[in-house]
């Protein structure tokens, strides 16, 4: 009997060599398969089943994980405010870590032999996608012919060729990785330190002008309506916030990194729904969580970001910080307001029956009721007693 691979199939040039090699040269009977996260069209999802046959694929799949990634990582995202290095919505690593829960779960199931996959040797998806297979899909022999037979991508488009298969895998100036967190942008003027990324080097360009507002309303943290419409359909939210904020070309920044295999990183992106979505969940979250409530979320939330994207989703903490991020939102209830132009966004408001600025004990700078002038005084008094200890027994140092 031929042995089973399970091959993660993008319909990029390098799955697309990997799937016509396994089954030409090596004899396997290849099962490719599509792990989507919200990032294909059906257009592209048809595409692949049709190349994944002319290949020589015994069956192809699409295995949709788009709701998953939501439920097991976007949403805690947004619970944390996560952006890497205050920056980057940590779109492609973790879309990789479902991609890769997916494709171990099917090899599994069909009682796979081998798993093979197309990542570099010079990158991180490797590791995302070794370690989970290496974890839950153990004694399963992992195949990785880009990074083991260093081909370069002429050898692999000359071998398709040859064996009959015609696709226009010409090396753009740009890469591009399109998924609901963001699109990745690598290569080009990326590639230069020193230079930043022309406008047409963006998939999305700005097509309004002015300004508008958007009131982002939120039920225990996650998204509830745009703009006055519900939407129990998470996906759909976010997929109707990125419409919005895309037209002004909002979500554009430039990441720099540290990889897991050492060496650093740059990568363009434009991910409006995330940076809209974290902005209007931080702010509202200025008025309903205590100071200690937001302190204590950003350490926790600092700390899941990092090992989502350095592959560790599967260390047992990262359930332990779920629970706290979720339980943290139990009073983000409310609507936030942010105003939009092209290029950038503002916070004006929000409206939240949980809002902490409205008190009857006072308004700040204006109005104190609930202590007396006296209070204040002796409260201030109290407070400064460390201070005046210490300054009244080393009168020597200046300030």
């Amino acid at each position: 009997m031929k042995k089973k691979v399970v091959v993660a199939f993008s319909g990029g040039l390098d799955t697309s060599f990997t799937v016509m090699y396994l089954a030409k040269e090596k004899g396997y009977e290849v099962y490719a398969a599509c792990a989507n996260t919200g990032g294909f069209s059906e257009e592209q999802l048809k595409k692949n089943e049709e190349n994944a046959y002319k290949l020589g694929a015994t069956k192809y799949v699409t295995l949709d994980v788009t709701k998953e990634y939501y439920e097991k990582s976007l949403k805690y995202m947004v619970f944390g405010n996560v952006l890497r290095n205050g920056t980057y919505p940590i779109s492609v690593s973790s879309e990789r870590i479902f991609q890769a829960l997916a494709i171990a779960r099917y090899a599994n199931e069909i009682g796979a032999d081998a798993i093979a996959h197309g990542s570099t040797g010079a990158g991180n998806d490797q590791i995302r996608f070794d370690m989970t297979f290496l974890v839950l899909a153990p004694g399963v022999e992992i195949i990785t012919l880009t990074r083991d037979m260093a081909l370069s991508r002429q050898e692999e488009i000359d071998y398709l060729k040859e064996h009959g298969f015609e696709a226009d895998f010409t090396k753009m100036k740009y890469s591009y990785n399109v998924g609901l967190w963001g699109t990745s942008i690598c290569g080009g003027e990326i590639l230069d330190s020193k230079q930043g990324l022309p406008e047409d080097a963006y998939l999305k360009q700005v097509t309004k002008t002015g300004s508008e507002q958007l009131s982002i309303e939120f039920k225990q943290g996650e998204v509830y309506a745009v703009n006055g419409e519900v939407f129990e359909d998470k996906i759909a939210a976010i997929q109707k916030i990125e419409e919005i904020g895309a037209a002004y070309g909002i979500g554009r920044d430039m990441h720099v990194g540290d990889t897991i295999i050492g060496i650093k990183g740059r990568v363009g992106f434009e991910a409006a729904a995330p940076m809209l979505i974290i902005a209007a969940h931080r702010f509202l979250e200025k008025y309903t969580l205590s100071k200690w409530q937001q302190y204590w979320k950003d350490q926790v939330a600092n700390w899941y970001g990092m090992f989502l994207h350095e592959s560790q989703y599967l260390e047992p903490v990262m359930r332990d910080i779920e629970a706290m991020l979720q339980e943290s939102q139990r009073n983000v209830n409310g609507t936030a307001i942010l105003e939009l132009r092209p290029l950038s966004f503002s916070t004006v408001g929000v409206d939240s029956k949980d809002d902490l600025v409205k008190t009857k004990f006072g308004e700040y700078g204006e109005m104190q009721k609930g202590w007396t002038a006296e209070d204040a005084k002796g409260f201030i008094k109290v407070l400064s007693t460390p201070l005046r200890v210490y300054y009244t027994n080393h009168k020597e140092e200046e300030i």
